[in-house]
């Protein structure tokens, strides 16, 4: 016999299903990177990697572009910048319009890591696509755009509209 009453379902964990596939997006992503550098000394993180695809499109970008553009602060930018010249994938230099201003440059050394990265980033969302509707997966990205902007929302949990 069946119940009469339907159970109410509880909603998904969102933040916890977030957070936790973050972490293994994040450690498969390594394993998969470094099975394509093989025994390559120094292995592009994925923040270094956004790095040498923004440079490649936009060579000599400002340190705010790359903050901007790979969603970082600032100070954070510079550190990974400084790691990144410690590798001679990138050389900076002051912008000669304006000599606060830094600019960063691919170097040969960083543009020999976009080919292994971009077949890796091919492969990698083959596999985070796979079995996906393409409505599915523009939901998915709604959401997830939908996250990033939860900052700019007023204390309401209305959108900013500043």
């Amino acid at each position: 016999m069946r119940n009469k009453f339907k159970m109410k379902q509880k909603p998904p964990r969102l933040i916890f299903l977030l957070n936790s596939a973050q972490r293994h997006l994040q450690q498969w992503m390594a394993l998969q990177t470094a099975t394509l550098f093989g025994k390559q000394q120094a292995i592009p993180t994925p923040a270094q990697a956004g790095v040498l695809f923004v440079l490649a499109k936009q060579d000599g970008a400002t340190m705010g572009h790359l903050a901007q553009e790979l969603d970082l602060a600032p100070s954070a930018v510079s550190g990974l910048i400084q790691r990144m010249e410690a590798l001679e994938w990138v050389a900076r230099r002051a912008c000669p319009d304006d000599g606060r201003t830094q600019r960063v440059w691919l170097t040969s050394l960083g543009g020999d890591q976009l080919e292994p990265l971009r077949q890796g980033m091919k492969r990698i969302n083959q596999r985070l696509t796979a079995g996906f509707t393409e409505a599915e997966l523009a939901t998915v990205a709604r959401w997830l755009r939908h996250v990033q902007q939860l900052d700019a929302a007023d204390a309401d949990g209305a959108p900013s509209h500043e």
